[in-house]
């Protein structure tokens, strides 16, 4: 994506969990806690890690797997309810808001509106963007609620595109997943991929994100998308100038 693309961007979507904030050491202690409630084994920080993106349930499904269990539905189900009253316990207490968010954030708030896309269930991202600082700067927080709105689908992006006025085409989503590229794809938004997540490296070798912004750091996307704004305002200011026609007294 160019700086002459990002001129039509009239709202950027963050995804939350590898993007905004490094919370992996709050979900894997969440995770553990409802692993050792239920008496099953724990698991390390780089394992968990590798697993975040597709949103609890999915993270309980892997975790059951390694342990070579299926897992009942009433075992999964007692697991997620642990799970989500570990994180709203602590929403980020052993993780933080990645360096340089607070001041994109704040940045952009002045600039463009912003929305979080996640497949987090919509109470715990709240939870997590409350605990970072963050939720008061944003017009909106999108979870996946059901399965059926998890990325790679296009629900969340389409419905954060109705909340916000704006076409899915305008609507820049930010992200370090796979699911992430692929739902913007879905979606007919534009995508930029962080450099800094979670799933950035599984994601850039992925044939889908050919057409994505490569982000380096916070400040990258937080000047590009200023100086964007700023030559898309002399644009229109131009374009209005040329086009009025004088009054004649």
């Amino acid at each position: 994506m160019t700086k002459e693309e990002l001129r039509g961007i009239d709202a950027i979507a963050f995804d939350l969990d590898g993007t905004l904030v490094d919370s992996a050491p709050d979900i894997r202690v969440a995770l553990n806690a409802a692993l050792e409630e239920a008496g099953l084994e724990c698991f390390d920080l780089d394992t968990v890690r590798a697993w975040i993106g597709d949103g609890p349930d999915a993270l309980i499904l892997q975790a059951l797997r390694r342990l070579d269990l299926g897992g009942s539905e009433a075992l999964r189900s007692r697991l997620r309810k642990g799970f989500d009253a570990a994180t709203l316990a602590a929403p980020l207490k052993f993780g933080s808001v990645f360096e340089g968010i607070a001041e994109l954030v704040a940045g952009l708030r002045r600039t463009l509106p912003m929305v979080v896309v996640t497949n987090k269930p919509t109470p715990l991202a709240r939870a997590v963007l409350d605990a970072a600082g963050l939720l008061p700067a944003m017009a909106g927080v999108h979870g996946a609620d059901a399965a059926a709105q998890r990325k790679p689908a296009p629900f969340l992006l389409q419905a954060a595109a109705r909340q916000l006025g704006v076409e899915p085409a305008r609507l820049l989503m930010v992200g370090d997943g796979p699911a992430d590229l692929l739902a913007a794809q879905a979606a007919g938004s534009p995508a930029a991929l962080v450099a800094w997540g979670y799933g950035g490296h599984t994601a850039a070798n992925a044939v889908e994100t050919a057409s994505a912004w490569r982000v380096s750091t916070p400040q990258q996307l937080l000047l590009t998308a200023r100086e964007s704004r700023a030559a898309r305002h002399d644009e229109e200011t131009t374009t209005t100038t040329t086009t009025t026609t004088p009054r004649v007294f």
